[in-house]
């Protein structure tokens, strides 16, 4: 009887049966939530990241539609209030994933909106709606004009006209595949002494205007100006300069230059009424030694620098001496 027992039991004991069937999935894409907006000249720009995964974690195979829109925000905010007569924007960018959108600003000027989207999988079910953006917008900046890049002695120095609060300076170098921002300043023009000379940058400028809540408005970018520097400033004229008598020669010294495209220096001598004559070029070294002289004579000194695109500077102040 007990052995009737077991055979009985035993094939219930190694069934593969665990439990009811599992639910199906619900396959409801997951929030985006990464929304940004920013008004860029006449238009607001949107962007957020496409969901990959579902609720459930279960990556999304087939397109997504977005439902993207824009309304004003009222206080206090209700999503249900504001998705009822919000509206929709259509024709989104995608590229790698992000969705771009554009929207014309004119309707919305002098107005705080919220702008939010969803992600609606190919069964029609939507995701909750993305983190809301909340601006105010405002006129569209003044983009600005005449812009002019000159090369000068502390680097390039670019100029503008044009309304802002404050003002981006970019400026792309050859090889780089977009703009860095070089400088935000409140003026109407930057120095920029980041630069090489003969490679070729190109600037561009846009205004800032304060928008409020701690956010900004942005003009559109001014139109493109290319610029190669140019090298044609000469080094500082040396300073300091000595002469020295000695039993065979006169000695001169100097205080260094600092440029950092020093090349050397040129040390002129004059005799009596004649006119300075080029004595000896040296690299870097701020001395010399002149050996040919007489004694009796009166000697006039004066040093140049140069620097390493051929740039000399004005001679300094003549230091005269008499060899005995």
């Amino acid at each position: 009887m007990r052995r009737a027992l077991l055979l009985l039991i035993l094939p219930a004991a190694g069934c593969g049966f665990i439990g009811g069937p599992l639910p199906p999935l619900a396959n409801v894409p997951a929030r985006i939530a990464d929304l940004a907006a920013i008004q860029r000249g006449a238009n607001l720009i949107v962007h957020g990241t496409l969901p990959a995964v579902t609720t459930e974690n279960v990556l999304i195979a087939t397109p997504l539609d977005l439902d993207l829109r824009i309304g004003t925000a009222a206080v206090p905010f209700k999503p249900e209030d504001w998705a009822a007569r919000a509206k929709a924007v259509s024709g989104a960018q995608i590229k790698d994933g992000l969705a771009t959108w554009s929207i014309p600003s004119q309707e919305w000027i002098n107005k705080q909106v919220a702008i939010g989207v969803r992600a609606i999988g190919a069964n029609s079910k939507a995701s909750d709606w993305s983190n809301f953006e909340t601006l105010q917008v405002v006129a569209p900046p003044e983009t600005p004009a005449h812009v002019e890049v000159t090369d000068t002695a502390a680097g390039e120095r670019i100029t503008w006209t044009g309304k802002g609060d404050r003002f981006r300076v970019l400026r792309r170098a050859a090889g780089e595949e977009g703009y860095t921002i070089a400088a935000t300043t409140e003026g109407h023009e930057f120095t920029d002494p980041g630069i090489e000379y003969g490679q070729p940058y190109t600037y561009m400028v846009q205004a800032l205007v304060d928008a409020g809540n701690q956010r900004i408005a942005e003009s559109d970018l001014s139109p493109p100006v290319p610029k190669t520097p140019k090298d044609t400033f000469p080094p500082a004229v040396p300073s300091g300069l000595r002469a020295d008598v000695t039993p065979n020669s006169i000695v001169l010294a100097w205080d260094p230059d600092s440029e950092p495209d020093l090349a050397g220096y040129r040390v002129y001598r004059a005799t009596g009424d004649s006119p300075p004559q080029k004595l000896a070029e040296l690299n870097g070294i701020p001395s010399y030694t002149d050996p040919a002289v007489e004694h009796g004579k009166t000697y006039r000194y004066s040093v140049s620098a140069f620097d390493k695109a051929g740039n000399e500077s004005q001679r300094s102040a003549p230091q005269e001496i008499v060899f005995p």
